[in-house]
């Protein structure tokens, strides 16, 4: 598989409120423009007449869900999530949305991140008498909330309460039998936006999925912010607001968000090309074209020859068709795995000299075989550009950062990762260019796997 050489993509989670119902289908369109967050499995779940039915399994959107199941998946609610494990194994069992009944009714849950504090939270909830039926520490917020909706008069004072036991990032969806809840953690790691189509109220990890369902952009969550939706009526909770420091995860605006989103009033596309002429000024290259490693490359490596003046050009034709999983070759066929994915265009690159432009460099064995793939077709020089620092330290809050011993920037100095991957010449973008790339957004930034510091205390 592919999945272990790259960074994991985070979840992507999906809501609405629609009186004129059929929010099964709207739910499946917003899944669908989430699905660069998430391939490993999906779900839905509706409310019907004040019972949540679900439908959810492994795999792909549109091969999860069909006319027929969302035909069945009727309701005026709707509640869906893509996933990419970051927190809990691949398996059934963990497809989200989670549904919960206990002796309040019942609730669904979709939450995208990761708790800094899962492990204690599962040691106090299994005191009372937990059992879990899943990995992921979605579970656990799903039975703290149920647990304070005992002592409370409602289910976003439950959410309200629970916030104060979770530390870490979660954007997270609630659907109780009559009410829609979305709630962001206090640092406002991950994204979470508003919007509305009418009557119609909609949730969504990126503005990409409000566009696809014909829904217009109200505003991002603010960190910390509970918005509760029932019939029709929009309240919010603030409690939690301005508690703590804002700092959406950087990679967002550098790899995970789709390029046409905008993330607290910053482009995705916008910032890729910033990190491109930064880093076309800081290592620049004397070459004859620039080209992208599809998907987040794309954006920078333009930003990069607009910057040095290079011509950009298609290196890469990738085919669509493969999700982050496929049949594996055979053993003879394992080395030349990234064909299945990208295949150069040969008269891009023939007889050139090529400045190759990537998101970032992980354990840098992709790296390694697509400048050997740009050499069998003929490139003269392959000068490898990240527009990502060096990892250098593990991710706490959702992305899938490897263990300190697979990143190739602490077991390599730039000479020995140029000369593991065959370039020749290599740079990654500064983390002090970092701050450079958002100047349009309405927050700071966590950068903790660059620079190993972290907003929230790290035990």
């Amino acid at each position: 598989m592919l999945k272990d050489r790259r960074i994991g993509e985070e979840c992507g989670v999906f809501a609405i409120y629609d009186p004129e119902g059929d929010c099964a289908r709207s739910t499946y369109y917003g899944l669908y423009a989430l699905q660069h967050r998430g391939q490993e499995s999906c779900g839905i779940a509706v409310n019907n007449n004040r019972d949540i039915t679900y439908y959810k399994d492994m795999g792909l959107v549109n091969d999860v869900f069909n006319d027929e199941i969302l035909t069945k998946l009727d309701g005026k609610m709707a509640v869906g999530h893509v996933r990419y494990s970051t927190t809990g194994e691949s398996m059934r069992e963990n497809a989200q949305p989670l549904v919960l009944r206990y002796s309040k009714g019942n609730i669904a849950i979709a939450h995208n991140g990761n708790l800094v504090n899962k492990d204690a939270l599962a040691k106090e909830l299994s005191v009372t008498g937990a059992i879990f039926q899943t990995t992921t520490d979605t579970e656990m917020i799903a039975y703290t909330i149920a647990k304070e909706r005992l002592n409370t008069g409602s289910v976003e004072e439950a959410v309200e309460k629970t916030m104060d036991h979770l530390v870490g990032s979660f954007s997270l969806i609630v659907m109780s039998p009559q009410k829609l809840i979305a709630a962001r953690d206090p640092w406002g790691f991950r994204p979470l936006c508003m919007g509305k189509r009418g009557e119609a109220i909609v949730f969504a990890s990126e503005t990409c999925a409000l566009d696809s369902v014909g829904a217009e952009f109200i505003r991002d969550l603010e960190p910390g912010e509970i918005v509760v939706v029932k019939n029709g009526e929009i309240k919010t909770i603030r409690t939690h607001v301005g508690k703590k420091p804002h700092t959406m995860c950087i990679f967002e605006y550098l790899y995970f968000a789709r390029p046409d989103s905008v993330i607290e009033g910053q482009s995705a596309h916008d910032s890729r090309m910033l990190a491109g002429k930064y880093l076309a000024q800081e290592y620049p290259a004397d070459a004859d074209v620039v080209v992208g490693v599809p998907d987040s490359g794309l954006s920078a490596a333009m930003g990069f020859s607009k910057e040095s003046g290079i011509p950009y050009g298609i290196g890469f034709v990738k085919n669509k068709y493969i999700g982050r999983t496929f049949i594996q070759p055979s053993q003879a066929m394992r080395e030349n795995a990234v064909r299945i994915k990208l295949n150069v265009l040969r008269s891009t690159i023939e007889g050139k000299r090529v400045v190759m432009v990537d998101d970032s460099i992980v354990r840098g064995t992709t790296s390694k075989r697509i400048v050997s793939l740009l050499r069998q077709f003929g490139a003269k020089e392959v000068h490898v550009r990240s527009s990502a620092p060096p990892f250098m330290w593990p991710c706490y809050f959702g992305t899938d950062v490897p263990s300190r011993d697979q990143l190739v920037a602490c077991n390599y100095d730039m000479e020995g990762i140029r000369e593991l991957i065959g370039a020749d010449s290599i740079g990654f973008l500064s983390v002090d260019a970092l701050k450079k790339i958002i100047p349009n957004a309405n927050c700071g930034y966590c950068d903790g796997c660059f620079s190993g510091k972290y907003p929230v205390e790290i035990k």
